[in-house]
């Protein structure tokens, strides 16, 4: 797991340091940064496919242009750890939901649109795992930190994509069941400066897709 690799970075950095007893060998703010920033374009890669998997499951295609944007808001939900951030990205899944329910037609979605979108989705979810990651680290044991950071954040990714998708397929059978659904609160597990709320749609209108907000 690519957590192992930022752990490595940095705590080799620790080793160094010890080895020399300089601190200016000790690894720099933006060396620790951008080892999580790699990291985090890797377990983004990794839980997109562990999504797209699931949506196989369930008989949809993972390749197509709106469900890449359900995926987008699976994974953003899976990582959401403040409350601000947890709200919005259920919001996008339950919009998303509806629309792909109610058959809107997504030709606008052309490879452009979902590009751009994908790009800066990707870049609000590096930011995001490098706050909780470097909320985290510990020198000596960042290996650690970042294989279990890495396995937890990939783990709850694919459990809000079994229950997100098995929520998508029962409400196309029984299409009742939407308006029976309760709307989530949630606690704030940590604060929001420690986490980035990301929204999907919002990105999407941004960039001239259409706006499901």
């Amino acid at each position: 797991m690519s957590g192992a690799t930022a752990g490595l970075v940095i705590s080799g950095g620790e080793l160094v340091t010890a080895a020399s007893a300089g601190a200016a060998a000790a690894p720099s703010g933006a060396a620790i940064a951008g080892a999580f920033v790699g990291d985090a374009a890797f377990v983004l890669g990794l839980a997109s496919r562990s999504v797209g998997h699931v949506s196989l499951l369930y008989g949809y295609d993972p390749e197509g242009p709106a469900e890449k944007l359900f995926i987008m808001s699976v994974v953003n939900a899976g990582t959401a750890a403040s409350a601000s951030a947890k709200t919005a990205a259920m919001a996008d899944i339950s919009r998303l939901t509806q629309s792909l329910v109610r058959g809107k037609t997504w030709e606008i979605l052309d490879k452009s649109v979902i590009s751009q979108v994908s790009k800066q989705f990707a870049k609000a979810f590096g930011t995001r795992l490098t706050k909780q990651g470097l909320g985290k680290v510990v020198p000596a044991v960042g290996v650690l930190v970042g294989f279990t950071l890495n396995w937890a954040t990939l783990e709850s990714i694919v459990d809000v994509a079994d229950v997100e998708y098995r929520r998508r397929f029962l409400i196309e059978k029984y299409p009742h069941l939407a308006n029976e659904e309760v709307p989530e609160t949630f606690s704030d597990d940590v604060s929001d400066d420690a986490d980035e709320a990301i929204s999907v749609l919002d990105e999407l209108a941004e960039v001239g897709g259409p706006d499901l907000r």
